[in-house]
């Protein structure tokens, strides 16, 4: 992104993001500098994302080593959706559980690789937060290393709750989001997240352990000229959106932007 180019400096293959010459921050600076924009914060949000980073680094680490310690494959479980559970899913799954539980900012996780919603077993939970994620979507596609990611959403727990906090209390309309974001495990390893005020990604940078304010203030352009759809389904579609999807694939170059879309 020329955004992020411009703000960062040019980045040489192979070469530390840290040592790339440009004014970067980690993570945690980032949080940290964000903090005080937050009135009556207490920190409990930036230990929160602090959590989650670690859990990610690590899962980084067992995605990257899965074909070495015979981490690849079905588990023989079924997950709430329906899904044959992969040895990765369920790895993923402890880990971000157990960096939530020992931070303690946490009443209440829910996870896709868990029937039910797992509350903290603290007596009179401080915790502000309620977190709900999937550990790590398309881990089907992880043999084939095509990427997969770790999705999450962050609420906070309501006012008014009597001191256990249960899955009623996560049942929240989206507005109600504190944070929400994604880990991307790929050719790198990126985290995004947004507090509904800018989004900003974080490449990991393996050589320090750090995640590196790579991508600021990330957009989405006003027009793509990219499509990105299962065309498996094509079959089972309404005819208004087969029809936009033939207009995208017409051959017009006078038009701005010029079809045929790209997929």
């Amino acid at each position: 992104m020329s955004s992020a180019s411009a703000t960062t400096g040019a980045h040489q293959p192979g070469q530390s993001l840290a040592t790339g010459g440009g004014a970067l921050k980690t993570l945690e600076q980032f949080i940290i500098e964000r903090q005080g924009d937050v009135p009556g914060s207490t920190g409990q949000f930036s230990r929160l994302l602090r959590d989650l980073s670690l859990a990610a680094k690590i899962v980084d680490r067992d995605v990257r080593k899965a074909g070495i310690v015979d981490i690849f494959g079905d588990s023989g479980e079924i997950n709430v959706q329906g899904e044959v559970q992969k040895k990765l899913d369920i790895l993923a799954h402890e880990e971000f559980v157990r960096a939530l539980r020992r931070g303690g900012e946490v009443c209440l996780i829910g996870s896709e690789e868990h029937d039910e919603a797992i509350p903290i077993r603290i007596e009179n939970c401080q915790g502000k937060y309620i977190v709900l994620f999937d550990p790590l979507d398309g881990s089907s596609n992880v043999d084939v290393n095509v990427s997969i990611g770790t999705i999450f959403s962050i609420y906070k727990v309501p006012d008014d709750h009597d001191g256990e906090v249960t899955v009623e209390h996560a049942l929240q309309p989206g507005r109600n989001q504190v944070a929400a974001g994604y880990v991307v495990y790929g050719s790198s390893t990126m985290l995004v997240y947004t507090t509904g005020n800018g989004v900003n990604g974080f490449t990991l940078d393996p050589s320090i352990g750090e995640f590196l304010l790579s991508h600021p203030g990330i957009r989405t352009p006003e027009q793509g000229t990219i499509y990105s759809i299962n065309e498996g389904n094509y079959n089972s579609w309404d005819t208004g959106l087969k029809r936009y999807i033939k207009w995208m694939q017409e051959e017009v170059p006078t038009d701005s932007p010029k079809r045929p879309y790209t997929t």
